[in-house]
């Protein structure tokens, strides 16, 4: 693994050469911002960290090898920097490996579908063949009990059809005002009655899968489109009716394949499918959290966190959620392995494992550590796509707010100039790692990055790939987060004094400040 290693960083730090590295642009004389920017800019070794982990470990599902796989390699390579790493397990998950998915149209043509197992789905018995049931207009619960019998030997279609495969924006770029009022109007009549008739039948969604398992399905078949060309969201099927399937097979299809058999289907046109859907169920495994400390020299008892969490979903490879963020922290403790080893203070990263769970990881670290929370300086979090760093939040805390602007006072404008800061902000209730922080009090600045499409494209979805990687943008905010650890390191303690007056964001009424919890430390209900 080391050899492997050391040859895609060589790799990576070439073809790193190739981009233009901001002009020098330094506010202060500072030795150490300097040699940061330096071994950040200029001997980057962000691409090579990026392309092991993305293409050839890929997506980090939780409760799957590629994770153990990819914890015991960001060790590896972290122990490599003489980073003090370790793998540490904190609760068990349910285990499980996808292998090949092949969808294939036979009847009333031929054509192989864009089709994936969804995560922790069963998979076929073999190869199977078997017609469509589309679900039907149901009025009540006594409706559906008699169209169930229509369900046994076929792929049963539980996603809305959508009128059309061709963005919004698409129409409003080529179409007339009508035409976009219209495919508006469509999509929202057909959204209203697809969940009517759900609520029709008057069972929970666990229930109604069972009930079509029982009834003799031989798989379920599902489309989540973002709204984009090609994109579409691969969750597990739980995420959006409850509970997986437990015997047959969730497949999902691209939002144009998924409308052809739906059509093909309701026109009585006879379509017939053959699925081959490999998956290995395994007992619950264990989960952990990849931890990586330098030691602090003058207080080693107080602690600056780089925090990004590690697992992913797996419709893609996970770059951008949170790929991005992962190589973000792991580059930038090699930065301050290299130009700063000596700091005064100890910084840890934390790669968490199952915040697309519930943010388990980080929750459960912070259960475990009270002595981290109780010394913790600032911690920095970033998970949202590949965009440059445009944000940062205080999250609620008034008087950290003159620390953090310090902070960013000191950083060289070519990467600091276009960043908005909020403060004193709000805090975090849920979304990502950094919640998990912000609810003790203690310092936590949320890294928000700029879009680069992530929510129509990349988000959770079939195209989260390594070439979706906008590669300055990652070096830029390694950097930047290499001398915010710095510089947060360095600085006087900093106050936990918390705005009076908490905000919901979305109401605009008063709220509480949010309340910790502890990180699911076996597979929840909901994901069983």
């Amino acid at each position: 693994m080391k050899t492997w290693t050391s040859s895609l960083l060589a790799l990576g730090a070439v073809l790193l050469a190739a981009l233009p590295a901001a002009a020098q642009n330094f506010p202060t004389d500072d030795p150490v911002i300097e040699a940061m920017w330096t071994e950040g800019m200029e001997n980057s070794q962000a691409w090579a960290i990026g392309q092991a982990m993305l293409d050839s470990i890929g997506p980090r599902l939780t409760g799957t090898p590629a994770v153990d796989l990819a914890n015991r390699w960001a060790e590896t390579v972290m122990s490599g920097w003489g980073v003090d790493a370790r793998v540490e397990d904190y609760g068990t998950w349910k285990g499980w490996e996808r292998g090949v998915t092949h969808v294939d149209l036979l009847e009333p043509r031929v054509r192989t579908l864009d089709a994936m197992l969804m995560a922790w789905s069963p998979g076929s018995d073999g190869t199977v063949e078997g017609g469509i049931a589309t679900f039907p207009d149901v009025g009540d619960a006594e409706a559906f009990q008699a169209w169930l019998p229509s369900a046994e030997g076929n792929f049963v279609a539980l996603a809305m059809p959508q009128p059309s495969c061709r963005p919004t924006s698409s129409y409003e770029e080529h179409g007339t005002e009508a035409q976009v009022e219209a495919v508006r109007e469509k999509r929202r009549e057909m959204r209203m009655a697809w969940n009517q008739k759900f609520e029709a039948i008057g069972l929970e969604p666990a229930e109604m899968i069972a009930a079509i398992e029982d009834a003799g399905a031989l798989g379920i078949l599902w489309s989540d489109w973002t709204g984009a060309w090609g994109s579409r969201r691969i969750f597990a099927l739980n995420t959006r009716f409850g509970a997986a399937t437990t015997r047959i097979p969730a497949v999902d299809l691209s939002c144009e394949d998924y409308g052809l058999v739906w059509r093909l289907a309701a026109m009585d046109q006879g379509p017939v499918l053959r699925v081959k859907a490999e998956a290995t169920m395994m007992d619950d495994v264990p989960v952990a959290n990849v931890i990586g400390e330098i030691r602090g020299t003058e207080l080693p008892d107080e602690y600056v966190v780089l925090s990004a969490h590690f697992d992913s979903w797996d419709g893609g490879s996970g770059a951008t959620d949170n790929g991005t963020g992962s190589i973000v922290m792991m580059e930038a403790m090699r930065i301050l392995a290299e130009a700063y080893p000596n700091p005064k203070r100890t910084i840890l990263v934390g790669l968490w494992a199952s915040e697309e769970q519930g943010l388990n990881g980080s929750r459960a670290f912070v259960a475990d550590h009270p002595e981290v929370i109780e010394g913790l300086q600032a911690a920095f979090n970033q998970d949202n796509g590949t965009g440059q760093i445009a944000r940062a939040s205080a999250m609620g805390l008034v008087s950290a707010s003159g620390n953090i602007a310090g902070w960013m006072s000191q950083l060289p404008r070519d990467i600091s100039g276009r960043v908005d800061l909020t403060f004193p902000g709000s805090p975090s209730g849920g979304g990502s790692d950094h919640a998990a922080f912000n609810c003790t009090g203690a310092p936590t600045v949320g890294l928000g990055s700029s879009s680069w499409d992530y929510f129509s494209y990349t988000w959770h979805t079939n195209l989260d790939t390594f070439d979706k990687i906008v590669w300055e943008n990652v070096r830029n905010n390694a950097t930047m987060v290499a001398m915010l650890a710095y510089l947060a390191s360095e600085d006087e303690r900093v106050s936990r004094d918390v705005r009076a007056t908490v905000i919901n964001r979305r109401t605009g009424e008063p709220a509480e400040w949010p309340s910790c919890e502890d990180g699911a430390r076996e597979t929840n209900a909901r994901y069983r």
